[in-house]
């Protein structure tokens, strides 16, 4: 079975929606514990300690973003993973469920047999960096510990979500290595969940803002300055350089909000430019 022997927590306040789940999980192998609402899977993780748990975002009593931050908080349940439902399929929406420690966000409906491909991600993800990583490292005045999601500068407790967390670990774990885009998006948010780049530049943004500048250098292709520079003159070229693939829109607009997902922001002056 596909995930036999994985103990999974199901919360979602709609019975029907969470009879099918449970129903889905329990024939894919998994030990299934359901809940109703926020507190319910509080209370239900605390006691059963499960692998995993799906949460519904709108739920009475309390929320799954709030439950989400809460769990997060207990030592215990800090590794747990937390794959969040919600019928809401704006990128706020999502981006404020993995801001606060969800590691993936479903929109409903959702077919079982993505659902249970998720879930499988998921746990492999978790039992790969609890084989791989070493429990605590070090750097500079930065101690990290990655069994208590804890974070030392010098004498101060520094409180980072979880993906600031993983992603702060990632740079640590090899000091002075330059990581592209891609590595960072598929080590921290993993491989089946489509994120944005300038995700990754507002992570960057806060951690700085709480450990401060010295740790971090952003490293700008030169080549790729340089092809703005020198090439950009035509949508057509900036098209053809960023691999959109419509070639044969040239609307200013849509052009725009193309680029906003390709570039960095210092970069985007240019377009202006050419506008």
């Amino acid at each position: 079975m596909e995930l036999a022997g994985a103990k999974i927590l199901l919360v979602d306040d709609e019975e029907d929606i969470r009879e099918f789940l449970e129903h889905v999980l329990t024939k894919a192998g998994a030990k299934v514990i359901t809940g109703k609402n926020g507190q319910e899977a509080i209370d239900l993780a605390t006691k059963h300690k499960p692998n995993l748990i799906i949460l519904d975002k709108m739920m009475p009593v309390m929320d799954g973003v709030k439950a989400c931050s809460e769990i997060k908080k207990i030592d215990e349940l800090r590794k747990t993973k937390i794959v969040m439902l919600s019928a809401i399929s704006d990128v706020e929406s999502q981006i404020e469920g993995l801001d606060l420690g969800a590691d993936d966000y479903l929109v409903k409906p959702i077919k079982s047999n993505l659902l249970i491909s998720k879930i499988k991600s998921q746990l492999r993800q978790m039992k790969s960096l609890e084989l791989a990583k070493p429990a605590i490292i070090e750097y500079k005045h930065i101690k990290i510990d990655r069994i208590k999601f804890i974070v030392h500068l010098q004498d101060k407790e520094i409180a980072l979500p979880k993906k600031e967390f993983e992603l702060l670990y990632l740079l640590m774990s090899q000091p002075d290595q330059v990581f592209r885009r891609e590595e960072i998006l598929e080590t921290v948010w993993g491989k089946d969940i489509y994120i944005g780049d300038r995700t990754i530049d507002v992570h960057i943004r806060k951690i700085r803002e709480k450990i401060g500048d010295d740790y971090f250098k952003t490293i700008k292709d030169k080549e790729t300055q340089v092809h703005i520079s020198n090439h950009f003159n035509s949508p057509t070229c900036i098209i053809s350089y960023y691999n959109i693939k419509d070639k044969n829109c040239t609307d200013a607009r849509t052009i725009s909000k193309k680029l906003y997902n390709k570039i960095a922001d210092h970069y985007f002056e240019v377009k202006k430019k050419i506008f």
